[in-house]
């Protein structure tokens, strides 16, 4: 969201980030994006979250609804990175999904939460039936891309990287931006 702001200059767009690691326990995103809303209402003429449902499972659009603030539409981050349209055509159901910064925070998010630097024998257990890591890249760094590779070589999947850009995000954003 950043990047999009500083690229396109939307420089009456302010950007409040909620912590990231809340993805790991989706019950606390409605309560933070209601936290955050309320305290934003008043300041501002208009209020966008940029969380997709991300496992609430319809609470978050629930929330957004009762709070009249709007959100971007799409299950989780990787069907709006993709473009929500085409994530639902490919219906996969054995890859596992990696954005930019999900590569680039791996052990945070994904290895130590899932306690894999200390058990790992629980990898099977959890990426069993998965087949491929597709790395869905917002942007081109071929480092980055190693990264990601090596990710799926620790979780012996399989590797994809799909340049998709910022996908229905920057739409989204454009829209939300407009004065």
């Amino acid at each position: 969201m950043l990047a999009l702001r500083d690229m396109h200059g939307w420089r009456h767009l302010d950007i409040q980030c909620l912590p990231a690691i809340l993805h790991n326990h989706p019950e606390r995103i409605v309560p933070a994006v209601e936290a955050a809303a309320e305290a934003a209402r008043g300041r501002y003429e208009r209020i966008f979250v940029a969380y997709a449902d991300c496992g609430t499972g319809g609470l978050l659009e629930a929330a957004c609804r009762r709070l009249g603030v709007e959100m971007i539409a799409g299950p989780h981050c990787y069907s709006f990175f993709e473009g929500n349209a085409t994530f639902a055509a490919r219906g996969e159901m054995t890859a596992f999904y990696l954005t930019d910064f999900l590569v680039r925070q791996f052990d945070a998010f994904v290895w130590r939460p899932l306690g894999l630097d200390r058990h790992p024998e629980l990898r099977d257990a959890y990426f069993g039936h998965y087949e491929t890591l597709v790395h869905l890249a917002q942007t081109e760094d071929p480092e980055l891309t190693e990264r990601a590779r090596a990710c799926a070589e620790r979780l012996g999947l399989r590797f994809e990287r799909r340049f998709t850009g910022y996908g229905d995000l920057a739409e989204a954003l454009a829209r939300a931006a407009r004065v």
